[in-house]
């Protein structure tokens, strides 16, 4: 589901086009960043199903920390007060909300594996609705994410203030910035349904956040604004002075 969540943060991206594209996309792959540590503390797990060949969404995720209900929720909560903090309340929200959205699409594909509370206190039931275990339906859910993330942000970045060239004839920079991202994206999805290389996955997860938010801020979001313009705190808090 990963390619999943980047193609929802593409989505949000098109509607919030002054929020960074990095930031969205860092905060919608948020909680699988605090499994990979747990994974490595060795507090978390995930496990094939069938080890002797995997597939697309044949894992069974031991994630009672990270994707519990109340633990993506406090996640969720300290990044949308680390983004009002840097930019201004509407990204504190975007960027909360995008980090929630992690859970809310796991819940949907996932098997029951995420609990309520964290470490599963209480012994209550685990959630999941389990689309995976439908691989044809949810590898067409998330191939729907990835190309409506991919055709509204290209959609949104031909109206970004630096979309056209120097010369201001043609939009490459939108084209460039949109047509990395919906690439890297289309090839994370054929990453994981194929379960090709898992170094592969990262390198474009590493491609989405870096190089595709660079080529994002290229755009000049802010350059030109009509509404109250989204900038680091401390500049807006120093040029009201």
């Amino acid at each position: 589901m990963t390619a999943g969540h980047f193609g929802f943060a593409a989505v949000v991206k098109s509607r919030e086009s002054r929020v960074p594209l990095w930031a969205i996309m860092l905060s919608t792959y948020l909680l699988d960043i605090v499994f990979i540590f747990l994974v490595s503390a060795g507090i978390e797990s995930f496990a094939s199903i069938n080890p002797s060949n995997p597939s697309y969404g044949d894992a069974i995720i031991h994630a009672y920390y990270s994707h519990s209900l109340l633990g993506a929720l406090i996640i969720s909560i300290i990044a949308g007060i680390a983004a009002n903090w840097k930019w201004n309340k509407r990204a504190g929200m975007v960027i909360g909300g995008v980090a929630f959205s992690h859970w809310i699409l796991d819940l949907i594909v996932h098997r029951p594996d995420l609990p309520i509370l964290p470490g599963n206190a209480g012994n209550l039931p685990l959630l999941g609705f389990g689309l995976w275990n439908i691989p044809i339906a949810s590898g067409l859910f998330e191939l729907v994410l990835v190309a409506t993330g991919a055709y509204l942000y290209y959609k949104c970045a031909l109206n970004a203030p630096k979309a056209n060239n120097e010369k201001g004839t043609k939009p490459i920079r939108a084209f460039i910035a949109a047509g990395t991202t919906g690439i890297c994206m289309l090839l994370l999805f054929i990453s994981d349904v194929f379960s090709i290389s898992l170094g592969l996955s990262l390198l474009l997860i590493l491609l989405l956040i870096v190089l595709c938010g660079w080529l994002d801020s290229r755009l000049g979001w802010n350059s030109k604004t009509k509404d109250k313009e989204l900038k680091p705190r401390a500049e807006a808090d120093n040029n009201s002075r």
